[in-house]
Formats: C-alpha cells, structure tokens, sequence
C-alpha cells in the first residue's frame, strides 16, 4: 500500500483511545498479516482543556480535529475514534470508512466505596454526580430530583481517580463500552436502561476515519464494517444531523437492528430535553432493511459502479447496499423532522441558551 508497506494509525494519547485503537489494528493485522501497522498519538483539544465543560469550550471537533489535520495532510493513513465523539459532517475530503461491531451503548454508574450497595434512586438526597454530558444531565435532572448532577471532565482514569477521592462525587456516570474495554467492568454499580436513560448518537461503537479519496485504505477497511451497527449508526447521525444537535444540546436516542424475513427491521427513537429535564420531546419510528447481518461476509455484493463511493452522513457504504443505507439515513431524518414540527428546535434552543449563560 505504502512506500514502505507500514500503514500509520492516528490515536489520542489517552489509555481508553490506545486500547480501542489496538484492538481495530489487531483486527486488521489478523486478516492482513503482511501489513506494518504505527500507532501515532496525539492529544486533541478535548484533552488539553480539562477546566471548562465540554459545551463550553465553542469547538464542534473537540476529540478529533487534531487527528483529521494529521489524515489531511497525509501524515497517517487512518485514525480510529469513538463514533459518538464524530461530527455528523466531517471535514471536506474524509470519510468514516469502518465503523465496527458495537459494544454495549448504555450508560452505567459507578459508585464511591461509601455507596457500594445504593443504586441512584437510593443515593441520599443531595447526593453529587458527576457527568461531562448534558444528555445525561437533562435525564438525570428529570428522573433522579433528589440528586445534584455537576460536571466532571477528565479521561476515564481521570474521572474514576476523583470519584475515588471522595471529597466532590458521590457516582459518576459513564458509557459502559469504554468501561468494559478497559476491562474495569467490576467497577459497574448500576447498569441504566437505555429506555430509562436514552445513550447518545454512536455511543459505543468504534470509527475509523479515512481520506475519501484513498482508495486503498477503504479497501483494507471495508472487511471491518458492521452492516447492523452501521445501519443504526447512520440512522441516528442522520437525525442528529437534521436536528442540527450536538453535545451544546441535550439529545439522545435509542436504535436497534431486528433480522427478519423477508427483511430486517431497522427501529430509531430520539427525544430532546430543557437542561433541567421538565421539558421533554420522545418519538419513534420504523423502517425495513434487506440487509441480513448473517449473510455478511464482510464483501460487497457488486462492484460499486462509482469509483468514489457516495458517503451517508460521512460514512462510506462498504459492503451495504445504498438502497439500504438511504433507507437508514431517510428513518433518521423523518423522525428529526416529526420532532421538529412537535417543537423539538424550541426546547433545543433555549437548552443552548440557558447552557451559555450558566456559568461554569
């Protein structure tokens, strides 16, 4: 592939970020064992700016942009991310040409020792927790009352050693994907209900981001696409992208993927809060796939008569078909539609207005 046959990986430098990165190049290296793989690390702006809320900061790329100017000017070849930390739309000349089998996408808690056999609802009143997501906050604010959610910013080391400090936080609350890949899953108190508290856009699934026009990279990507989580995926950036959302806004939603015949149902619910969870906007709907996960051999079934793929908020087809792919995009845009005529832009609104006055 390359001059010297040794394919550079962009990474953050965090724990969690090498781990996820590892695990997609061993995936790689499994079905290619003739390739060289480099892991290059950087920090991002997210990981340099650890005393504002993340909403506050006024950068859309806060986990990636350090990594796409790498992709850009050709100083790697690929960078892995968390999904949920991509933009709906990436910068002019990338693409996300992998996205792989999702991991858990709930949220979980963790606990301070002192709390070790309490859940949420039987934390005292008063009690402190910590979360950088306003997501999280909303629905916290909204199901728990007795609470007092604040934010906490760091990496997962970071955030787990101040709860464990014991002075501030009481719990925490973090995806649970990033948890179980850091093989600290017997920290887990509580595992919360993606119907109870709704997980974000992409949360727990794992991207690979790749120049749109490098071909060959594509080609090497392509085996690791997972058709079901793709298919979820695309719907949910999709009506993130149309509600024009992001983490200044609390929105959540909650997908899933039903084999079938003679085909599969794709189902995506999103819903929107006030910052302080009184307000709330939920719906849900359906679309049908003929995708079947296991048909997948991870091959396209015909030659793409393009030769550049069409993306789909971003995200190359690989081996789905675009029939299917636009079925999933057109279910994430005519529920962000449906929300919007409910009112869903108007609680969006002042949620962002009220984010910007509160002081930090």
């Amino acid at each position: 592939m390359r001059g010297d046959n040794c394919i550079r990986v962009g990474s953050r430098k965090s724990e969690l970020a090498l781990i996820q990165t590892r695990y997609v190049v061993s995936c790689l290296k499994e079905r290619y064992p003739e390739k060289k793989f480099e892991i290059i690390t950087m920090s991002t702006t997210g990981d340099k700016i650890l005393d504002k809320p993340l909403t506050k900061i006024g950068e859309k790329s806060l986990f990636t942009k350090e990594l796409e100017t790498a992709l850009a000017d050709e100083l790697v070849d690929f960078v892995v991310h968390s999904l949920k930390d991509l933009p709906t739309t990436l910068p002019y000349g990338m693409c996300i040409g992998a996205v792989l089998s999702r991991e858990d996408p709930r949220d979980a808690v963790v606990m301070h020792e002192k709390h070790s056999n309490k859940t949420l609802s039987t934390l005292p009143e008063g009690s402190v927790i910590g979360t950088s997501s306003l997501r999280r906050k909303a629905q916290l604010n909204r199901k728990y009352p007795h609470l007092k959610v604040i934010d906490i910013r760091g990496n997962l080391n970071t955030r787990l050693a101040k709860l464990d400090k014991g002075d501030t936080f009481d719990a925490i609350v973090l995806a649970a994907a990033g948890i179980k890949r850091m093989d600290w899953e017997k920290r887990i108190s509580e595992m919360l209900d993606a119907n109870e508290l709704m997980y974000a856009v992409g949360q727990g699934a794992l991207a690979v981001e790749c120049r749109e026009d490098d071909l060959e990279v594509l080609s090497l990507l392509e085996p690791l696409h997972h058709g079901a989580t793709a298919l979820r995926a695309l719907s949910e950036r999709a009506f993130l992208r149309t509600l024009e959302g992001g983490c200044s806004a609390p929105v959540a939603v909650v997908s899933s993927y039903t084999d079938g015949t003679p085909r599969a149902t794709l189902s995506l619910t999103g819903a929107v809060w006030s910052l302080d969870g009184s307000q709330t906007l939920k719906r849900g709907a359906v679309c049908h796939v003929r995708y079947h996960e296991e048909d997948d051999d991870g091959e396209p079934p015909s030659k793409c008569p393009y030769r550049m793929p069409k993306l789909f908020c971003s995200m190359a087809p690989a081996s789905l078909s675009y029939m299917d792919l636009e079925e999933a995009e057109k279910l994430g845009e005519d529920l962000a539609m449906s929300m919007i005529k409910g009112g869903a832009l108007t609680i969006m609104a002042e949620a962002k207005k009220k984010n910007e006055t509160t002081p930090s």
